[in-house]
C-alpha cells in the first residue's frame, strides 16, 4: 500500500507524455502539395489557338474549371488563364484555351480546351508517376461531347471569361444612340401658327366725291 503514492506520481508523468507524441503526430501531416510538376509546366502547347476576328484575344481569356475529388467528394472552382497550370496534391489542371459562342449565336455555348494529369501507379509494383490522363474540348452545355473517364477525378467547364465588341456598352444606351440621325444638328422647328384668330384689318373709309367748282 505504501507504492501507491508513487504510482499515483508516475500516472500524470506518462499521461502528459503521451499528448506530446500525440500532439507531434497530428502536427507532422504535410501540407498538399501545389508545386506544379517540371515535366507538365514545359510541356509543349496542346493544340495552336486560332484567333478569332472577334472578342478577347486567346491570351487573355480566363476560364473558371470544376474539380471534383471523388474520393472525398470535394469540388473546387480553378480559375486559369490561357496556359496556366494549377496543382491540387496529385492532380494537376491546364487551360489551353477557352472560347464561347457569339452574342447573337443560337444556343449559346462555351467550352474550354482542358488537360488533366495524374500522380499515380501504372500498377501494383510501379512506382508513381505523373501520367496525362486527359487532353480535349469541355463543353458546358453538350457534357456528353466528351468525357474525363477517370475513378477519382472529374473535371468539367464552368465559364470562359471573354467579351464581344459592344458588350462593354449598356443595350439600351446602345439603342438609343444608334436611333439618332448623324450629320448636322437639326434645325430649329418652326414656330406653330397661334390658335387664336388675329383680329380683321379696320375696312378703309371711300373717299369722299369732289364738289364741282
Amino acid at each position: 500500500m505504501r507504492g501507491l503514492p508513487g504510482l499515483s506520481r508516475l500516472v500524470p508523468a506518462a499521461l502528459a507524455s503521451l499528448l506530446v507524441v500525440a500532439c507531434g503526430q497530428s502536427g507532422d501531416v504535410a501540407p498538399e502539395a501545389t508545386e506544379v510538376p517540371q515535366n507538365v509546366a514545359a510541356g509543349k502547347p496542346a493544340a495552336r489557338a486560332v484567333e478569332s476576328n472577334y472578342g478577347t484575344p486567346v491570351k487573355d481569356r480566363v476560364a473558371t474549371i470544376g474539380l471534383l475529388n471523388k474520393r472525398n467528394n470535394l469540388t473546387q472552382d480553378l480559375v486559369l488563364k490561357t496556359g496556366e497550370a494549377r496543382r491540387i496534391g496529385n492532380v494537376v489542371v491546364k487551360l489551353a484555351n477557352c472560347e464561347r459562342t457569339l452574342p447573337w449565336e443560337d444556343p449559346p455555348e462555351v467550352g474550354a480546351f482542358v488537360q488533366m494529369w495524374v500522380e499515380e501507379r501504372a500498377s501494383a509494383d510501379k512506382p508513381l508517376a505523373w501520367r496525362k490522363v486527359f487532353s480535349g474540348w469541355l463543353f458546358r452545355n453538350s457534357p456528353s461531347l466528351n468525357v474525363v473517364e477517370h475513378p477519382v477525378y472529374d473535371v468539367w467547364v464552368k465559364d470562359c471569361a471573354m467579351k464581344f465588341p459592344g458588350e462593354e456598352e449598356d443595350p439600351a444606351a446602345f439603342a438609343s444612340s444608334a436611333a439618332k440621325p448623324s450629320g448636322k444638328d437639326k434645325a430649329a422647328p418652326v414656330a406653330a401658327p397661334s390658335a387664336s384668330p388675329s383680329p380683321a384689318a379696320a375696312p378703309v373709309a371711300p373717299a369722299a366725291p369732289a364738289q364741282p367748282d
